[in-house]
């Protein structure tokens, strides 16, 4: 009888031996075999050396790019073990590089607590390179093993030979210790597109430098295109100096510290018996509250970013929002009668503007997949719950009482702005419901629904109203009237934005949102063009709007989508002939055409311009509506510039705002001034 090719038996059950599992697996190790888990392998090496720095062995590491495609890890550890290992008959280096779950990281091993705890950072490197050198500096010696496509042995002039043998290079003063690993990937296993990047791996151990204080990691370029200099990366402060680092935009607190320790039981194998051991847990945080609205929330498990968080980041995210929702109360939302049931901060309005590093130390932490992005250890979270629910209260108690109020007035701000946000959102829906668009009556629409083509005319008055609708094209110009200067959004509360007319028409006819809410991509316009008297007052109804854009729907200006119609100051209009009208921007211009009309001899009649309703139809739209003709300025966000137009001119403070006018006003007579 003849064996049928689709037969199931002994023979079809294959054994993948040593690190063949890897290589026929990759994804399972190291996540994919694209740059992420090319730039994986050199973060093993990374993890493996910093956590010698993190067990107090070591105070430098560098990491160089070769310009033969290789990548080195050194560091001045204490060495990787290179005597014979008992049961293997092999040294422990030649272990390290070749055998799966092979460290010191196990149990009551060499390390309390490490990044690379699934022992597989080193063997996985070699199963995945063509060619691995490995050099220990240990006994005043330095020790090297090379490994090609796994095997190891050493270079015989060009030739390699087999061999468990470790090989002298050279001598070292007896207290010098370390560990240098250089690999060159396998770039059979690898897409053909992987790449490391540099500046992924600048973030990476600028990082581990915040989470080992008093680290030194150096980087090293030197492929072509590369640098070639050094650069180096240190941190005396840690967590401190990594929130500070973080920190976009003014704070509004100090960086506030939280530490506490922790124990657990947990049942783990020892010695192939399941036993129960106590577990030690050491939680770090830092964190501030910054002015703006954008959340960083970064964590780690020993030296390893999780960045699908886990366990100790549910700890601390449900811990500050019942400590502060306890602490504060939030009495002044309480007071809206139609919100006073739900006067609570959630873990959003908690982390508006929120910039948080959160360290824990564990023993052999259990983690959600190989790649390590995520902590799985059950106990950890109520750990980490008790340690910053307690350091919270402490600060609120004991902090600095300027920066705690601040941070109570901006989550009231926060919850007010869902809520209110909420009930526009309500509105809508019931007037959708009712067969009602939702828009201002006030709004004439345009047609198309092409949003890359539309434009929003903001329109200073009904008189200026009535021109503009006549002369826009409805196609794809939409007109929305607005009653005189509106509120100042850069001195005024969230709830008076929120409940002023003109502001609520502004974010309901745009329909994305507003403030940290707002989305531009769902925005209803493509554009926005302000159209305003070329006077005083027209300015400074520009400045207000400006203010409120700044203010609430910030990324139309980041994205170059507003605009300022320059009406003309003058009209000039010849008296004969073909009466042929000139349009004058300023002073400058009118002296300019007047001269070369008279030149012309052509007799002309000039007209000041008092405001857009005073124009006829035709002026307005060749002048401000027309895209042939009209002339528009678009408003760009430069950050330092705008700082000081909307915070230092249109906020609250008026000190800094006298200094800043005294200080760039060429023309005041400081003297004089009472001041």
């Amino acid at each position: 009888m003849t064996r049928s090719t689709n037969s199931y038996d002994a023979d079809a059950i294959q054994m993948l031996e040593g690190l063949d599992a890897v290589r026929k697996r990759p994804g399972m190790y190291i996540g994919g075999t694209g740059s992420d888990g090319l730039s994986h392998l050199l973060w093993e090496l990374i993890d493996n050396a910093v956590d010698e720095a993190a067990a107090g062995h070591a105070d430098a590491v560098s990491v160089t790019f070769h310009d033969d495609g290789s990548f080195e890890v050194a560091d001045n550890g204490r060495g990787i073990p290179i005597d014979r290992h008992a049961r293997k008959k092999v040294s422990a280096l030649e272990v390290v590089f070749t055998e799966l779950h092979a460290g010191g990281k196990f149990g009551s091993g060499a390390y309390s607590a490490s990044g690379g705890l699934h022992g597989v950072g080193a063997s996985v490197v070699n199963a995945l390179a063509r060619k691995v050198v490995a050099e220990v500096d240990r006994n005043g010696r330095t020790h090297r093993l090379t490994f090609v496509d796994r095997v190891a042995g050493h270079y015989d002039g060009n030739r390699f030979r087999r061999s468990h043998d470790l090989e002298v290079t050279g001598t070292v003063p007896a207290d010098r210790t370390g560990t240098r690993v250089r690999f060159w990937p396998d770039t059979d296993i690898f897409d053909a597109d992987a790449t490391i990047a540099y500046a992924d791996v600048r973030d990476r151990v600028a990082q581990m430098c915040f989470l080992v204080p008093g680290l030194t990691v150096t980087l090293l370029d030197r492929r072509p295109g590369g640098s070639g200099e050094p650069e180096r990366f240190v941190s005396k402060r840690g967590l401190v100096d990594y929130v500070e680092h973080l920190s976009v935009g003014d704070p509004l607190t100090e960086v506030v510290t939280l530490t506490g320790d922790g124990t657990y039981e947990e049942t783990v194998p020892v010695e192939g018996r399941m036993t129960t051991v106590e577990r030690a847990c050491h939680v770090e945080v830092a964190l501030r509250w910054v002015k703006g609205y954008e959340t960083r929330l970064v964590s780690f498990v020993n030296t390893i970013p999780t960045t699908d968080g886990g366990t100790h980041v549910a700890g601390l995210e449900r811990a500050m929002t019942f400590a502060l929702n306890d602490r504060f109360g939030f009495d002044e939302v309480k007071k809206l009668k139609k919100f006073k049931d739900e006067a609570r901060a959630t873990r959003e309005d908690i982390q508006e503007g929120l910039i948080v590093a959160l360290k824990v130390t564990v023993p052999e932490p259990q983690f959600r997949g190989q790649t390590k992005r995520e902590l799985g250890t059950p106990k950890v979270q109520s750990i980490t719950y008790d340690v910053v629910k307690t350091g919270i209260n402490d600060w609120v108690s004991n902090g600095r009482k300027t920066h705690v109020n601040a941070v109570r007035d901006k989550l009231v701000a926060a919850i007010e702005a869902r809520l209110l946000s909420r009930q526009q959102r309500e509105t809508l829906r019931r007037a959708s419901a009712l067969g009602s668009t939702g828009l201002p009556d006030k709004l004439a629409d345009c047609r198309s629904t092409d949003v890359a083509e539309t434009e929003l005319l903001i329109v200073e008055g009904d008189s200026a109203a009535g021109p503009t609708k006549a002369g826009r094209n409805s196609e794809f110009q939409a007109v929305l009237p607005i009653r005189g200067k509106i509120l100042n959004a850069g001195k005024a509360t969230l709830k008076q934005v929120l409940e002023n007319a003109e502001a609520e028409a502004i974010f309901t006819v745009m329909g994305a949102g507003s403030g940290p809410d707002f989305d531009p991509a769902a925005a209803r316009y493509g554009r926005v063009v302000i159209l305003a008297d070329a006077d005083v007052d027209g300015a400074h109804i520009r400045c207000l709007l400006l203010t409120l854009f700044y203010a609430y729907l910030r990324p139309l200006l980041e994205q170059g989508r507003v605009y300022v119609a320059m009406p003309p100051l003058f009209t000039i209009k010849e008296t004969a002939g073909a009466k042929t009208k000139h349009f004058a921007y300023d002073e400058a211009d009118r002296i300019r055409i007047c001269g070369e009309l008279s030149a012309a001899g052509k007799n002309f009649k000039v007209g000041r311009n008092k405001g857009l309703g005073e124009m006829d139809v035709d002026e307005l739209a060749q002048t401000a509506l027309d895209p042939d003709t009209r002339v528009l300025r678009r408003v760009t966000l430069d950050e330092a510039e705008a700082a000081a137009a909307f915070e230092v001119l249109m906020g609250r403070e008026v000190g800094p705002r006298r200094d800043w006018i005294v200080e760039r006003a060429a023309f005041v007579d400081r003297e004089i001034l009472d001041i």
